[in-house]
């Protein structure tokens, strides 16, 4: 690509979601730029004293001032954190521009943006709500038809006991998790594509080997070879997206905890639980967030490095896996 100020819009998002989708992000992911470009691109489009349609509108029309007139009718109706998304895919969509010598610079630093509101952690409610979830899905539910409760239990438990993400439990293979005894760990394919390491303690431990067995009996050998996805449903095909979120959502119906789970945050809310019982058990902000994989401990020189041993403690630390280990028989 070169310089060429009147190539359109259109065609230049397309461009831009291709190179973007190099570093493999999530489908939703891809579809939220694509959102955040067309939807203030139409905005310029509409405000045009003749509108063109995307495929014709020139990328040199987007001048700061345009920008600004653009992102402060698109502000007007959402949240703050929707325009501040926004405002960083727009962002990024121009430092592309810049490196591809499309345009000669990027208008978006004299565009205003709100500041994006820290996210609050939405844990499951109540003092043992995670034991009664734990406890309830380990005993096969008679009006289950295939019941799994040692596949269940496992999905739960590692949400509870490791902090996963949903995209990175539908990641993670049967190699995943390794380690002797006594240091085992599961290797996670984290956000952005950044890996880490969490450690592992005998209980949840146990529950995986206890379900991988099971899946032996169910499908064979050949089922749980290493490079096969970790979780899979009752037919033996990977989990996808909406088979895990409908799984956790069958496991909070049995357990009869689901008025204790915050809206939006049905499987996130396990992940934010192991959290949330880490700084309760005493773990520091820094062990929590290497645990949890946020992209800012890597750019932040806040906070201090921990060591392999420090995290296990961590990990040891949070009681969820003394109820794991109780239902395992460990």
């Amino acid at each position: 690509m070169h310089d060429k100020p009147g190539e359109s819009i259109g065609w230049l998002i397309e461009e831009f979601l291709t190179a973007r989708a190099t570093r493999k992000p999530s489908p939703h992911t891809l579809a939220a730029y694509r959102r955040d470009l067309t939807g203030v691109a139409a905005l310029v489009v509409e405000d045009d004293a003749t509108p063109l349609p995307l495929d014709q509108l020139p990328v040199a029309a987007l001048s700061p001032r345009v920008m600004r007139a653009a992102f402060a009718r698109f502000a007007a109706p959402r949240a703050a954190a929707s325009v501040h998304r926004a405002w960083s895919t727009w962002n990024s969509f121009f430092t592309f521009l810049v490196a591809e010598g499309v345009v000669p610079g990027n208008p978006m630093p004299a565009v205003g943006r709100p500041r994006a509101p820290l996210p609050q952690p939405k844990p499951l409610r109540g003092e043992d709500t995670p034991e009664e979830l734990l406890t309830a899905v380990a005993r096969e539910h008679g009006r289950q038809r295939d019941p799994w409760p040692e596949r269940d239990l496992a999905v739960l438990a590692l949400a509870l006991c490791a902090g996963l993400r949903l995209s990175e439990l539908l990641a993670l293979r049967v190699a995943s998790v390794a380690g002797r005894v006594g240091e085992r760990r599961v290797d996670v394919a984290g956000k952005g594509g950044r890996p880490r390491t969490v450690p592992i303690e005998a209980g949840l431990d146990r529950a995986l080997v206890d379900y991988l067995d099971s899946r032996r009996r169910r499908f064979g050998e050949r089922s749980v070879r290493p490079d096969s996805p970790l979780l899979v449903d009752r037919r033996g095909e990977p989990l996808r997206r909406g088979g895990l979120q409908y799984l956790v959502e069958s496991c909070y119906r049995r357990s009869g905890i689901g008025d204790r789970v915050p809206q939006g945050a049905r499987l996130h809310a396990l992940r934010h639980t192991f959290a949330t019982r880490l700084a309760e058990d005493g773990a520091s902000a820094a062990e929590i967030m290497r645990l949890l994989g946020h992209a800012s401990l890597a750019s932040s020189q806040t906070y201090i490095e921990v060591t392999a041993g420090q995290q296990r403690a961590a990990v040891r630390s949070n009681r969820t896996n003394a109820a794991v280990a109780a239902l395992v028989g460990d």
